[in-house]
């Protein structure tokens, strides 16, 4: 019996605009319909989906509430419309072929990790896609890095070359199944197919290793080899996580330093033994997301259960733990009755560090023969390089480290109207950022842009974007840095259209208001700490503190400037910098110095004549700086391998600390300086002299480096919450965004959140994008290419202090 009342016919169309194809939503409008008793049919157009429905007033109205309300579980709806239509007086309800349509674009799902029904079959001997490596339904599965076009339809993705066998035909045509119009479907008998190739031996090539691929892989592995993966969005390393001598191995062949990497486990059982896992943590490991998280690491770790090589994350403090979201990972963790073999997988990007994701079979035999012993690929092609995201837990929310795969190319909401613009993002961890009207669509996360395959790979994330958004952009926005590869490249392409330059730590404070949904009619003081972002006066700020709007900032405070001694040389020697601090603040290099044993005479005299005539040396603010210093000074690291590890290594040894109270450490704010009769209002400095000398007192007296490293964060977290109280006192602001790359470190976001949230301040942290400068183009995008632009809202000033 039909749940509607019949009686006042009434038909209508609706339009449903968001993620809705190939997510099973046509499927759900189907059931829906026949449910209501409604008649009509439905299609996926290039503008989302669209259901004609006629029946009883009741039933109609009832189906377009519950359209929303009962959606599947991958769709994400941003709007539902209809429109009123005379009635046709048609019978029955149908799916129609989808078709094409000007103007605006659907969106298309990020991929998602396989889900539960699938991996249910993947185990069952029964089933007859047991051990499928491709199995998929419209609940999960590859999406966003296989799609070639519009609409979402098995024409416009990578497995257009595959033709379904007749069993996946029937089920992919019937609606009452769950793999109704899943475009990814295929099982054993129709493809794709895995290969395990050897490395190249001869001209011809790598050749086929006999057996089946998984299993042949899977001992590999076990035997200590590096075997190269395909994924979703491109090739993973792979390894044995508990063998040191391979992690090693692997280390060296990628030249990634002490760079931590991730393991890939099958279950939270496996890691819980060796890390904190919150309830946060476990719904981030085990939702359809799968990124990598970061979890702290116990201080003992518990013996039952396999751990990983010391190697794997040395002098971090958290492991990279992702579970396994693709069924080939399942298969190479194994299933039940296979043969013992690793537990846990090293699963690193396949790449030198910097270079893109590799994709293509040709391009990876190529650029990772010297990095892996076999390759386990596949014939399905991956269109557009997806990177694994990264995330960890702060004060009980998620903070995203790179926002990649699982999430994009989902879309954000604006506060505020955009005219279609790009914004080029920054040099480091570049995404970049598309919107047009109260939306915006940031890529997969691209990489460092410091050669020229990184900005190919930029140019066709840009082009992908455009394509799948179906936004032309009609302004560009880029850092003010001159030197930028992305603000070059922005450059070169805008092709007479107008480009903005938006200077870096005001773009940090623009990105954090956009994603809490913030409008700008209020100004908010933004703490921008970061490594390096480009001053409006040519110096290298990183440690900000900005009254801000959408329009505009004044540099409210900022920490004093010390020289730099070679730029890049003193980033890669935290050593350098901790000198150049030192001298700075008028303190002597004792020999007995961490920073001054690091480094030999020779060394020590060139960069005391280097910062003596200042020769080469750049001044900064920069915060990430100083905790490069303090690391150093307390001899946490000397040397960097990669970014920010001298800073996160000084954390590390910070959340080690056994003091419950340690204690911190003076971190004056001084008075602006007069204007000279400029009329301007000087920034504070916060000066770090005191702070400094207060560390020298406390190695000379023998504190742990660990109670030196939880002092040192609790001055910042001081210095923080009391130039935010002046800056209150001064203007009246209320809202406090924490923001830039400093600011991904968990021991500091909550002990500035927490005391500030103390003293009644309204506390923005980042949860959509990265607070680093993978976050940075959304705020470009909203200062360059917001509608209606205006005066600034911070009180008006003359002078430098103004931007």
């Amino acid at each position: 019996m039909s749940e509607a009342d019949l009686s006042g016919a009434e038909r209508s169309r609706v339009l449903v605009r968001g993620v809705v194809q190939g997510v099973g939503f046509r499927p759900h409008v189907y059931a829906l319909a026949g449910r209501l008793g409604l008649s009509g049919h439905v299609s996926n157009t290039g503008e989302g989906v669209v259901a004609e429905v006629e029946g009883a007033g009741e039933a109609v109205a009832a189906f377009r509430e519950r359209i929303r309300a009962e959606a599947p579980p991958l769709a994400v709806i941003e709007s539902v419309s209809h429109q009123q239509l005379p009635p046709a007086g048609g019978s029955g309800f149908r799916i129609l072929a989808s078709r094409p349509a000007a103007g605006r674009r659907t969106l298309v799902a990020p991929d998602t990790a396989t889900c539960d029904a699938c991996l249910r079959e993947l185990t069952d001997p029964a089933d007859r896609r047991y051990r499928h490596p491709f199995i998929t339904c419209t609940d999960c599965g590859p999406r966003f890095t296989i799609v070639t076009g519009l609409p979402y339809d098995r024409a416009n993705t990578t497995m257009a070359r595959f033709p379904m066998c007749e069993r996946c035909a029937r089920e992919y045509r019937d609606p009452g199944d769950r793999r109704f119009h899943a475009q990814p479907v295929a099982c054993h008998d129709c493809g794709p197919r895995v290969r395990l190739l050897g490395p190249a031996t001869s001209a011809s090539g790598p050749a086929e290793l006999p057996g089946e691929p998984v299993a042949a892989a899977r001992r590999l592995l076990a035997e200590g080899a590096v075997v190269a993966v395909k994924g979703l969005g491109g090739y993973h390393l792979a390894c044995d996580a508990a063998d040191e001598q391979t992690v090693a191995l692997l280390r060296r062949r990628k030249a990634r330093g002490d760079k931590p990497f991730a393991v890939l486990a099958r279950d939270v059982s496996d890691i819980e033994h060796l890390t904190h896992v919150g309830p946060v943590e476990r719904a981030l490991l085990t939702g359809g997301r799968r990124p990598i998280v970061l979890l702290r690491r116990r201080a003992a770790a518990a013996a039952a259960g396999p751990a990983p090589a010391p190697s794997v994350a040395p002098g971090s403090p958290d492991l990279g733990v992702l579970l396994a979201y693709t069924p080939l990972h399942h298969l190479l963790l194994g299933m039940p009755g296979d043969p013992p073999g690793p537990r846990l997988l090293v699963l690193t990007s396949g790449n030198l560090g910097g270079e893109p994701i590799a994709t293509g079979e040709e391009e990876a035999l190529e650029r990772l023969a010297h990095l892996a012993d076999a390759f386990l690929t596949h014939d399905r092609p991956i269109h557009v390089p997806c990177e694994d995201s990264v995330v960890r837990v702060c004060g009980g929310e998620e903070l995203p480290v790179r926002r990649s795969r699982g999430y994009a190319p989902l879309p954000l909401s604006l506060p505020v109207p955009v005219r279609p613009a790009l914004a080029v993002g920054g040099d480091l961890k570049n995404t970049c950022c598309l919107g047009t009207g109260r939306q915006a669509w940031l890529s997969a996360h691209v990489g460092d842009m410091d050669d020229l395959a990184t900005l190919r790979a930029f140019a066709r994330a840009e082009q992908q974007l455009e394509e799948i958004t179906g936004v032309t952009p009609e302004v560009l926005a880029a850092d003010r840095h001159p030197g930028y590869r992305s603000t070059g490249w922005a450059g070169r392409n805008a092709a007479g259209r107008p480009l903005r330059h938006v200077q870096h730590h005001h773009a940090h404070v623009a990105s954090a208001l956009a994603e809490h949904g913030l409008d700008g009619s209020t100004p908010v003081l933004g703490v921008a700490f970061d490594g390096t972002g480009y001053g409006d006066d040519g110096a290298v700020w990183g440690g900000e503190f900005l009254l801000a709007d959408y329009d505009g900032f004044i540099r409210y405070a900022h920490l004093r400037y010390t020289p730099l001694p070679g730029g890049d040389a003193a980033i890669r020697r935290p050593s350098r910098t901790a000198l150049a601090h030192l001298w700075a603040a008028g303190l002597p290099w004792d020999a007995g110095l961490p920073p001054a044993a690091a480094c030999t005479d020779a060394e020590l005299r060139v960069l005391e004549r280097q910062l003596e005539q200042n020769l080469g040396c750049v001044p900064t603010s920069s915060m990430g700086r100083l905790f490069d210093a303090v690391s150093s000074l307390a001899g946490v690291c000397q040397r960097a391998g990669y970014e920010a590890q001298a800073a996160i290594e000084l954390e590390a040894a910070a959340a080690a600390c056994p003091e419950p109270d340690p204690g911190g450490y003076d971190f004056p704010l001084r008075p602006a300086a007069g204007d000279g009769g400029s009329g301007a209002d000087p920034p504070r400095l916060a000066d770090p002299a005191p702070l400094l000398a207060a560390v020298v007192q406390d190695l000379r007296s023998g504190v742990p480096r660990e109670v030196i490293a939880a002092r040192f964060h609790t001055a910042v977290a001081a210095l923080v919450r009391s130039t935010c109280a002046a800056a209150r006192e001064r203007y009246g602001v209320a809202t406090v965004a924490l923001t830039g790359g400093v600011f991904a470190n968990a021991v500091l976001s909550r002990a500035c959140a927490g005391a500030l949230r103390a003293d009644g301040f309204t506390v923005l942290r980042h949860r959509l994008v990265p607070p680093g400068d993978g976050g940075l183009a959304l705020g470009q995008l909203v200062v360059a290419a917001r509608a209606g632009a205006g005066e600034p809202t911070i009180p008006p000033l003359t002078g430098s202090a103004a931007h």
